[in-house]
C-alpha cells in the first residue's frame, strides 16, 4: 500500500497543480482560487479526517479523492468551482493514504516520510507543465482514474478494502496531561515550516537546474527525516537537522548552502505527523488534518501579503531554531521519545 499511495500522492498533487495552472485566470480569480483551493485541500482535512476515522474505509476515501480531483478537469468554465473540487479531492486522498500509513508505521516515521515526500515533485512538475499546457488534460484524468483503481485493487489484496483497521473513534488521548500543549507545539512547528517554505525566494531558487535541485531537497529531506528519526530518535534528529539548517540559512544566498538548508529544514515533517498520530491514536485522521490545517495557517500571511516573500536569511535561521525549541517542548510535554 505504501508504494501505491506514494505514487498516487505524486499523481494527485500533479493533477491539482496541472488543472489549476493550465487555466488562464485573471488576478481577481487567481487570488480567490488560491485561497479556496488551499482552504479545501488543507484546512478541511481536520473535519474530513474525523469523518474518515469513523467510516474506516481509508483506501476507498483515497481512491474517491483521486476521482474527485479528476472531475475538476471538466469544470474549465468555472475556475472557482474547479479549485474547490480539486482541493476537496486532494484532501480526501491525503487523509485516506495518511491514515493507512499512520496505522502501518506504528512508532516509526520512515514510512510517513516516504508517503509525504512525492507531493512536492507532483506540484513542481504539474505547475511547470500546466503553465506550458504541455499535456492534454484527459491524459491526467486517465492517470488519476487508473491510480484510484490501483489503490482499490491493492487494498483488496491486502485485506484493507472493506475495513481499514482504524481503532474506534475516541478523544481519550487528548485528556492526558501535556497532550494539548504538545499538540500546540507541533501545530506551531508546521505553521512555521509552511510560512518559511512559502516565503523563501532566494535569488537562485527559480534558475534552471537549481529549481529542480531545490525541489529534490524538499522531497528527499522529508524522506530522509523519517529514517533519521528512527535511527537517532525524534528529538535528537530534530535538534541536529534544525540546528544545522539554522546555520546554513545564514548563507542561503549561496545555492549549495541554501539547498542543504532546505533539505535539513524539511526533515522534521514526518516527525511531527508521527508524534501527533501517536498522541491521538483514536482519531489519526483528525490528527493528520490538524497538521494540514497548520499548513494553511502558515500560508495565510503569504496569501494576504505577498511582500512577505524574500525575507532576510537570518529570519529563516530564527525559524529553524524556534522550531527546534517547540519540538523539544512538544516531545517533553507529550512524553514521547
Amino acid at each position: 500500500m505504501l508504494w501505491v499511495y506514494s505514487l498516487a500522492h505524486f499523481c494527485v498533487d500533479f493533477g491539482c497543480a496541472y488543472f489549476i495552472y493550465s487555466r488562464f485566470l485573471n488576478p481577481w480569480q487567481w487570488s480567490l482560487c488560491l485561497v479556496l483551493y488551499n482552504f479545501c485541500a488543507f484546512a478541511m482535512q481536520a473535519p474530513l479526517g474525523l469523518l474518515c476515522d469513523r467510516i474506516n474505509k481509508n483506501a476507498v476515501m483515497a481512491a474517491l479523492g483521486c476521482v474527485i480531483t479528476a472531475l475538476s478537469a471538466f469544470l474549465a468554465k468555472n475556475a472557482v468551482l474547479a479549485c474547490i473540487i480539486a482541493g476537496l479531492g486532494n484532501a480526501l486522498f491525503h487523509l485516506g493514504g495518511g491514515i493507512d500509513t499512520l496505522n502501518d508505521c506504528g512508532e516509526r516515521c520512515a514510512k510517513l516520510g516516504i508517503f509525504v515526500s512525492p507531493g512536492a515533485f507532483g506540484i513542481f512538475f504539474g505547475t511547470r507543465l500546466g503553465r506550458a499546457k504541455a499535456l492534454n488534460a484527459y491524459w491526467v484524468v486517465g492517470g488519476l482514474i487508473i491510480i484510484g483503481i490501483l489503490i482499490l485493487v491493492t487494498a483488496a489484496a491486502c485485506h484493507l478494502l472493506r475495513r481499514s483497521g482504524n481503532v474506534p473513534v475516541s478523544f481519550k488521548g487528548i485528556r492526558k496531561p501535556g497532550v494539548i500543549p504538545a499538540a500546540l507545539c507541533f501545530f506551531l512547528v508546521v505553521c512555521l515550516r509552511s510560512f518559511a517554505g512559502s516565503s523563501m525566494a532566494f535569488p537562485w531558487k527559480s534558475i534552471g537546474q537549481w529549481a529542480v535541485i531545490n525541489t529534490c531537497a524538499v522531497v528527499f529531506g522529508k524522506t530522509a527525516g523519517g529514517f533519521l528519526a528512527d535511527r537517532l530518535g525524534a528529538v535528537r534528529s530534530s535538534l541536529i537537522t534544525l540546528g544545522a539548517a539554522a546555520l546554513l540559512f545564514l548563507f542561503a544566498s549561496h545555492p549549495a548552502a541554501g539547498v542543504l538548508a532546505v533539505f535539513l529544514f524539511n526533515m522534521t515533517m514526518p516527525v511531527t505527523l508521527g508524534a501527533l498520530g501517536r498522541m491521538l491514536p483514536g482519531v489519526k485522521g483528525f490528527a493528520f488534518g490538524t497538521l494540514t490545517l497548520a499548513l494553511f495557517v502558515g500560508l495565510v500571511p503569504i496569501i494576504a501579503s505577498p511582500s512577505l516573500t524574500g525575507l532576510p536569511d537570518w529570519c529563516y535561521s530564527l525559524t529553524a531554531l524556534l522550531s527546534a525549541v517547540l519540538l523539544c517542548i512538544g516531545f517533553r510535554k507529550g512524553e514521547l521519545q
